[in-house]
Formats: structure tokens, sequence, C-alpha cells
């Protein structure tokens, strides 16, 4: 999903390498590392990134099966609201870390991290493997902890290694088998979930998890280092980060567990108060920081924060897929009385999982047709009809299924049509100098969507379905059995809280994102919003080598002067104080 792929369990691929706390970087060029990308890195890092999107984005289609084998006997190890927690932690940890992560790898090597970041969801997936009983929650959580972590470390540095051993059409070919692994994978968890857990148990996820890590492992193994060049050293920020940890797990523990412990209870409104006061001292940290965790100036260009927050709300609606899958599961009866199994209901997420790696080439079409602006609203729109259409639970059940297939498929084709506009008025608008750390709230902005929708989702869905009463009551008719209405009411409202994600997304489009130029009739390619989009960074590095392979020598020399000039002034005081003692002396 739009994941970053972003994503679905996430909504957009996640894409590039965030900035880090080495601060400026230039990637260096294929040519200078002397190693060209081969297929068997290219296969390492699709299954890398294929590890996340497939196996570990499942969870939400086979939490059910999970609950019912782990609470098997008498004892309830795992309730709802806890499996709710697990299933949005991923992504939680994945965009909290991303940015850091990203940074890490540019300053200490994108193949050390990948292989980092695979090592962590092996030993995710083997906590994941290994719960049950009164270790059941703490192993559940833990193992779906690293995970997210390990998505955090795989997801920047493999793009950045595409981005710096292949060029050309090489690279282009390069990222779209990237792509498969991220959109191919996550159209395909539901699915895939099902499948295992119908045939091999929920733990026969995992399994496979870490067989296919440890190909990845194998087969990235040997790769040439990958770093960026240094231009200065700046601390990374580590207190803002701390500061958008702290905020950010209050708000999810509020969200998740506030049903359960009372909304006006003190514990709530002290964890409320708590994230409340993280986010504003956050604010004001991070705009006194000349290298902050999150550059807040990026926000001053309205094109960009549009762009953010309709793809933030754009990747939340994956809670609504996650709503109805379980609803499909826990209220769905066959003629003989037993239930809809998760392979069940995840077949009827074939059209999701064909429609958006279909259609995303259309989306690139329509942006070069019409511009972003009116691609990101058609899309989105599409995305509010498959929410309707999910949220008619008061039919029967045959007629529900025939929505849900629909819907599915509007889905896909809604996402498709959304990514890539989106991902291009978010970062082509930005100066070159700014495009890092652009690139990486936009892809944070992607995975914490996908965990907060969720983690909304699921609490509305889980909160009502457990409602002592009916809700909606005598307003809607709801046909068919009447021992599931509570299931019913929690997934009609739950779906409803998308709707509203859907239709601020909406207005934050409309509001923020210039309307396009071009001309269906003529086949003129839509005029990009201002200001002008940047050259990618390896294309002005190849247009400036030009330009200064016309200069002549003393110019250059003069050039590299200033050069070392500058990074002279960003030295450290006390190293620069002892380079002139030492000249002096």
């Amino acid at each position: 999903m739009t994941s970053s792929q972003s994503a679905p369990a996430a909504a957009t691929p996640v894409t590039g390498g965030g900035p880090g706390p080495a601060g400026a970087a230039i990637d260096r060029a294929p040519a200078r590392s002397g190693y060209t990308g081969t297929r068997r890195l290219l296969c390492g890092m699709v299954l890398a990134v294929l590890t996340y999107w497939l196996f570990a984005g499942s969870m939400g289609t086979v939490a059910p099966a999970i609950m019912e084998n782990i609470n098997a006997g008498e004892t309830t190890y795992v309730d709802a609201t806890a499996m709710n927690l697990a299933v949005s932690i991923t992504a939680l940890f994945s965009g909290l870390f991303i940015v850091m992560f990203g940074g890490f790898a540019d300053r200490f090597g994108r193949v050390k991290v990948t292989l980092i970041g695979i090592a962590l969801g092996v030993v995710g997936s083997a906590l994941l493997i290994f719960a049950a009983g009164s270790l059941a929650l703490p192993l559940l959580l833990a193992g779906r902890a690293f995970q997210g972590l390990a998505a955090a470390c795989i997801m920047p540095a493999t793009m950045a290694l595409v981005k710096t051993y292949w060029e050309g059409a090489a690279r282009q070919a390069a990222v779209s088998w990237w792509s498969i692994g991220s959109w191919g994978g996550s159209g395909a968890s539901a699915l895939f979930g099902g499948f295992a857990v119908n045939y091999v148990g929920w733990r026969g996820i995992f399994i496979a998890y870490i067989l296919i890590s440890l190909v990845a492992f194998a087969l990235i193994w040997g790769t040439p280092e990958s770093r960026a060049e240094q231009t200065s050293r700046k601390g990374f920020d580590v207190l803002g980060l701390a500061l958008f940890v702290v905020g950010t797990l209050g708000l999810m523990i509020v969200l998740l567990f506030g049903s359960r412990i009372g909304w006006t209870s003190v514990t709530t409104l002290a964890l409320a108060a708590v994230a409340i006061v993280a986010f504003v001292a956050f604010i004001a940290w991070e705009r006194r920081q000349s290298n902050p965790f999150i550059d807040l100036k990026l926000f001053s260009n309205t094109t960009f924060t549009g762009a953010t927050i309709s793809n933030f709300l754009l990747n939340a609606t994956i809670g609504m897929l996650m709503v109805s899958q379980q609803l499909v599961q826990l209220a769905g009866f066959h003629a003989d009385g037993s239930r809809y199994t998760a392979w069940e209901a995840g077949l009827l997420t074939i059209g999701y999982a064909v429609c958006i790696i279909a259609f995303i080439k259309v989306g690139e079409k329509l942006l070069q047709r019409y511009g972003a602006r009116k691609p990101m609203i058609w899309g989105s729109l599409i995305v509010l009809v498959a929410a309707a259409l999910l949220m008619a639970t008061n039919v029967m059940l045959g007629t529900y299924l025939i929505f849900a297939i629909i819907a599915y498929c509007l889905f896909g084709i809604g996402l498709a049509f959304y990514a890539t506009p989106s991902t291009d008025a978010a970062l082509s608008n930005l100066p070159a100098a700014q495009a890092g750390s652009g690139s990486g709230i936009y892809k944070m902005a992607s995975s914490l969507g996908g965990a907060i929708g969720a983690a909304v989702s699921l609490a509305v869905f889980t909160g009502v379905s457990q409602a002592q009463g009916q809700i909606v009551g005598g307003a809607i008719l709801m046909e068919g059995r009447q021992d599931n209405l509570m299931l019913r009411e929690g997934s009609m409202m739950a779906i409803g809280v998308n709707v509203l994600f859907l239709v601020l997304a909406i207005l934050s489009i409309v509001m923020t994102v210039p309307k396009g130029g071009g001309s269906k009739d003529l086949h003129r390619v839509a005029a990009s919003a201002s200001p002008s989009p940047q050259p990618a960074p390896d294309e002005e590095r190849s247009a400036l080598l030009a330009e200064f392979a016309a200069l002549p020598t003393e110019d250059l020399r003069a050039l590299r002067k200033q050069a070392m000039l500058r990074e002279l002034g960003d030295l450290d005081e006390k190293v620069l104080h002892e380079l002139i003692q030492e000249r002096r002396g």
C-alpha cells in the first residue's frame, strides 16, 4: 500500500534513504565505486523487502487465528486489545526509526545496515514462533517490534543501494523489481496469510520469513560496501527522536487501551497529557536545531504539506482492510454453521493485489497528463467508494462478500492512482538540498499512517463489538443473523472512521496541491506545481561536472580552495584550534 508501501499493511512503498546523523551526503556513483549491481544482489534485496510486506504484513488478517490458537485452553493470554497492539506495532516502529536507520546506512554502510535489518527480522520471527502460554503477549510484542526495526533498516538501505549500484535503464528495472517486492508483497499479504493459516498454521508464516531471510542474507553477503561521502559532521538529534517516540507511543496506548481502562480514567488522561507535552516539547526543540530529526521548515511548502498529510491519511485506511477481513472470519458463517477461515477471507483480496500492481503505471501516466492534483483526488475518491461498500455490513453475507470483492479491487486501483502523483508532488517541489529530509518525512508518514490508522480502526472495532447493547439501534435495518450484530456494527463504525480519513485527505489535496496543466485532447504533459521540480541528485551532479569541465584550470583550483575553506568552517572549534596551533608550531 501506499507504504510506503510506504504501503498497505502500510501503504506506499518506502523508497530512498533518509537524512542521517552525519548530515549532508553525496552518493558515490557506480563508476567511482567500481561495482555494478548484479542479479544476485537484486534478488537478495527483493527477498529482504518481501519479508516485511508479505510475511510481517499478513498479521492483520491472521490475528483471529493467532488468538484462537494461543487461547486454546481456558486461560486468555492475549485479548483483542493486546492483539491490536501486536498488529500495529510493526508499522509504528518502522515509521519511528526509518529516518534514523536511513542515516546510519548512509554513514556506516548500506550493505551492513541491510544485513543487520535481516538479522533483526529473523530474531523477531523466532520470538513470534515461540509465543505461547504466559509469555505469548511479551513475545508477540517484542517479535513484532523487532520486525518493525528490521523494516526501518531494510527499506532505506536497499533503495539507496539500488540508486548507487545501478544506472539508467538498469536502475529503472531494479526499481521496478524492488517495487514488486513491496507492492506485490503488501497486495498478496492477506491471501498468503490466509493460505498459511489454513494449511500449515500461523507459525508457518514466520518460519517462512526466517528461511527467506537467510536466503536474502546469503545473496547480499559479500557485496562491496556503499557509503555516502560526508561533507560535514553533524550529530543526530537524539532528544528530538526521543520526544517524538514518547509522544507517539503515548498516543498509540491511549487509542488502543482507552476503551478498556476508561477514557476518563486517571491513567488514560495522564498518558494523553504525556503525549501532548512530548509533542509540544518536540516542536519547540526541533525549531531550534540546525540538524533536526524532522525539519519543520519543510512544511512551509504547502504542496509538500498537503501531499504528506494525504499520504498519512491514505495509509491510515489500511485499517478498513484489516477490519473487514476480521469481520468475515468472526461474523461470517457457512450454511453448515462453520466460520469462514482466514484463507477464505484472504481469497477475497486477490483483486486488490492484482489491481494495485496493474494500475501503478496508470497512475504515472495520469501524473504526466494531468499533473499530481487530479489523480490524487481521483484515487482518494475511488478508495472512498471502496470504504462505502465495506461499510455496508447490514446486508446478507452473500451480498457483503460481493461488495468486498469489488471494494478490494477499487481499493487497489485508488491507491495505485494516488501513489506516484503523491510522491512526485511531495518531493519534486522541494529544493534538491532538502530532498533527503523530505523523503524521510514522507516515508515516515506512510508507516505511521498505517500504524495509527490500524490502531484507531481496530480499537473502534473491538470497543463497539464488545459493547453492551446496539449503538446504531433501529436507525439501520440489519439483515440476516442477529447474534453477530455488535461485530457488524463495530465494523461499520470502524470503516466509517476511514471514510473520515479519506474526506480529510481529499480536503488536504484540494487546499494545498496546485491545479496541474496539460490537455487531455492535445496529450500535453501537465505542468508541475510551482516551484519548478529539481533535477535528481545524480542528474544534477552530471550537469555540474559537465559545466566545470569547461572552466579554466585556475578557476577549478579556486573552487577547490573554496571547498576546502568551507570544510574547515564546518570543523569542530576544538579541532580547528588544534590545527591552527599545529600550523603555528
